[in-house]
């Protein structure tokens, strides 16, 4: 979390300073019940460009005139300073909840606490308060909240880039397994390996350039899901389902279907971590499991192609896919010049004299 504090210190008319960022900077920081880590940074810009390069989950600004307009409640004309509570919803939509709730609270509880603070002070040197004056004393900041790249409407409430993941895992899975099966059939009629490893490659990668841009054309046409960008999400999803397929499909050509145990567990671990905030899982999750499953970087590719800027925002998990699909390609090629099991063989009669 990013906190901006601008308040600049009121003078008080016994003499001290009376300077209300301070102490609500410290109250936020202390607060053993607020799940956060703060980042105090010295302007409102510089937090929302750390939440463009998802730097922060949210940020709170304190403004200028913090402590002077709460000074001015007891005056004739009081000014109710506005506090804002940023959240970065595209980020993670779950930790945008708790950032909302949480610090929603948390700023409730000062407000009632200046509020008590503020009318005691208030009666100790008047005998009687103006109506007008208590009632600017009940809510003494206003609390704006604001989010910032929201995943927009018929977005499954920021779930789409895992929901996208999802599919695409299981429609390169579907591809790969028939793929390879008739890519054996071709082999036992005495077709060269290499060959078929190859044809079985880029008949993969045609399929899944026609499967992908038919799922966005799906997501937006009869779902109305909005894209900032239909095009770039098409071409991201491509670069997810060409390294799902040939990562799969190496792992099959090598090891047969001995390798789809592997797939389905990995797929049954790493979907429920895709829509969590890494901070929100158990050490041993984060470094045994969220730390390398490539579903990982599809589905945080995918939410930062479509909530965070185009293909420019996904440059690291672009360049982690780019890497499955090398690596994938090699495999699953290298595969074709395999020595061929006994069973694979083409049986030959021999004939005794």
């Amino acid at each position: 979390m990013a906190l901006v504090v601008l308040d600049q210190p009121a003078e008080l008319a016994t003499g001290g300073t009376f300077a209300i960022g301070e102490i609500i900077q410290e109250t936020l920081g202390s607060n053993p019940a607020l799940p956060f880590v703060w980042y105090v940074v010295d302007s409102e810009e510089k937090a929302r460009e750390g939440m463009d390069k998802r730097d922060f989950y949210g940020a709170v600004v304190l403004p200028v005139d913090l402590s002077t307009g709460l000074l001015s409640l007891a005056t004739s004309s009081p000014i109710h300073p506005n506090v804002k509570l940023i959240t970065n919803e595209g980020m993670s939509t779950q930790a945008s909840t708790v950032v909302t709730q949480s610090l929603g609270q948390a700023l409730k509880m000062i407000n009632e606490e200046l509020s008590h603070q503020l009318l005691t002070q208030i009666g100790q040197q008047k005998e009687h308060i103006p109506v007008e004056t208590a009632k600017a004393f009940i809510t003494p900041m206003n609390v704006q909240e604001e989010v910032m790249h929201s995943p927009g409407g018929n977005n499954a409430s920021g779930s789409a880039p895992a929901l996208l993941t999802q599919i695409m895992w299981i429609g390169s899975l579907v591809t790969g397994i028939v793929l390879f099966l008739a890519g054996k059939k071709v082999v036992d009629t005495g077709s060269r390996r290499w060959r078929v490893s190859a044809l079985q490659a880029i008949v993969g990668l045609v399929i899944v350039s026609f499967s992908s841009g038919f799922t966005i054309w799906m997501a937006t046409s009869w779902y109305g899901m909005e894209m900032a960008d239909a095009g770039a999400t098409w071409l991201f999803l491509w670069l997810v389902g060409a390294a799902f397929f040939l990562l799969q499909s190496s792992l099959l050509n090598w090891i047969g279907f001995r390798a789809m145990p592997l797939l389905v567990l990995l797929m049954f671990f790493s979907i429920p971590l895709l829509n969590m905030a890494p901070e929100f899982l158990p050490q041993t999750t984060r470094d045994w499991i969220y730390s390398w499953t490539p579903l990982r970087f599809a589905a945080g590719g995918l939410r930062e192609v479509m909530y965070f800027g185009g293909l420019d925002a996904a440059s690291s998990n672009t360049s982690v896919l780019w890497g499955v699909i090398g690596g994938s390609l090699v495999l699953l090629l290298a595969s074709g010049f395999k020595a061929g099991r006994s069973t694979d063989a083409v049986p030959t009669s021999v004939t005794v004299g």
